[in-house]
């Protein structure tokens, strides 16, 4: 995926609980922590699985610091889905003390 020249973004205080949240970090990033009831798609699966994501609803994407999940919103975007990038990306999300969670028992961390 290109990088776009620029994508719509949101700030972290901006999203709302019930915002459709795409993790597009890679598995072990998601493991290790992440936003409680976020779709876990990597990024170099999101071409395959784009029928996956609902159409009508705006969908923010992240990833660690912001950088992939603008490529993968430009791409949304691209194709006609309303997709926003979370400025900031993770390192915000965790910086505005919003909560993260984890499949286990362990810690969330940010990797």
């Amino acid at each position: 995926m290109p990088q776009p020249p620029s994508v719509p973004a949101i700030d972290v205080d901006a999203v709302a609980e019930d915002t459709l949240i795409l993790d597009v970090r890679e598995p072990d990033e998601y493991a290790a922590g992440h936003i409680a009831n976020a779709l876990h798609m990597p990024m170099g699966s999101v071409p395959e699985r784009i029928p996956e994501l609902p159409d009508g609803q705006r969908i923010v994407v992240v990833c660690r610091s912001g950088g992939r999940s603008a490529r993968v919103t430009g791409y949304l975007r691209q194709e006609g889905l309303s997709a926003v990038n979370l400025d900031g990306g993770m390192r915000a999300w965790v910086a505005a003390g919003r909560p993260m969670t984890t499949d286990t028992d362990a810690e969330p961390t940010l990797i």
